[in-house]
């Protein structure tokens, strides 16, 4: 990339391997390190964004997450030292809509070079299964006209994958047959993924998927399923009474047997509701962000979603 200027600095191979291991849990090195020697400085916005950024940029770039590991990504600000890293990277990567400082930060320090994931693909409309004022404000909080939750459909993410390699490959033309060789097994990674998803959930008992908040609507368009969020698209949102009650109804009669829970955000709601309809619940991971330590990356994550479907839809 043209900001590059540093000498590429050989590493041991001990080294190379702890950082592959690390950048393939997390999606990220550590946000306050420096840049090595040799690699282009990639900023994402968070983690879906830094495990595409990683696998797509290999060994030729430093993937910098904006939102650490464990936190939940909606309402990220940004500090200080991390709008300079967004103005010093070498490129950007994001999806516009989910974090509004991030969106703020690239428009004003990266705008030329940086890739909104969002832009690539078929988006859809917002969640509207609800008419709670908290789902509303959620949605209007984000400043898009769209459900920005695009990575939960691998289709859409192999999308990305190539498009990312070309733009990294034109911004750094030295590195760009690797580039362009890693987007394309990423991009055949996720088609194979998104052929297990529809495999499996082809031939359910039932489709609708009852869900802590609206995260999962990519994910039941590509699949023919129903998304019934108890929140809107900010998962902080609460539910009023009313929804709730609205929401044991259609439990009952969609004849659904499991609440969807997720990581990163209170699973008090969801499991109230659980109880009210006398369900079960169970985690699915919105692959928003992982915790320190976590043992698996974005493809673990949705193939453990999808072994978390198939049971609750009664799949065959």
């Amino acid at each position: 990339m043209s900001r590059v200027r540093r000498p590429l600095r050989a590493l041991p191979a001990t080294a190379l391997a702890l950082a592959g291991l690390a950048a393939g849990l997390t999606g990220c090195a550590d946000a306050d390190a420096d840049v090595p020697p040799g690699k282009a400085a990639v900023v994402a916005s968070f983690y879906p964004m830094a495990w595409l950024a990683g696998k797509v940029g290999g060994g030729d770039v430093f993937v910098r997450t904006l939102t650490r590991p464990g936190t939940e990504p909606h309402d990220l600000e940004l500090t200080a030292r991390q709008v300079a890293q967004v103005a010093d990277a070498d490129f950007a990567v994001y999806v516009k809509g989910v974090q509004p400082a991030v969106d703020d930060a690239v428009r004003g320090h990266a705008k030329a070079r940086s890739l909104d994931a969002a832009s690539l693909v078929r988006t859809l409309p917002p969640p509207g299964e609800t008419d709670d004022e908290e789902a509303h404000d959620g949605i209007r909080h984000r400043e898009a006209s769209y459900d920005p939750h695009i990575w939960l459909d691998p289709s859409r993410m192999a999308t990305v994958a190539t498009a990312l390699g070309d733009r990294l490959a034109a911004a750094d033309p030295g590195h760009a047959s690797g580039y362009r060789e890693r987007a394309r097994s990423t991009a055949e990674a996720l088609t194979r993924l998104d052929r297990e998803f529809r495999d499996g959930l082809e031939s359910c008992a039932r489709r609708e998927i009852v869900t802590a908040h609206a995260a999962f609507g990519y994910l039941a368009d590509r699949y023919g399923l129903r998304q019934i969020p108890v929140a809107g698209v900010d998962p902080s949102g609460e539910p009023s009474p009313k929804r709730l009650a609205g929401l044991t109804r259609l439990v009952s009669a969609t004849g659904a047997t499991t609440i969807f829970t997720e990581t990163l955000v209170s699973p008090k709601a969801a499991e109230s509701l659980a109880r009210e309809a006398g369900v079960r619940t169970a985690v699915l991971d919105p692959a928003e962000g992982v915790g320190d330590g976590a043992s698996g990356d974005y493809m673990t994550i949705m193939r453990r979603n999808l072994g978390t479907l198939r049971p609750a839809l009664e799949c065959t």
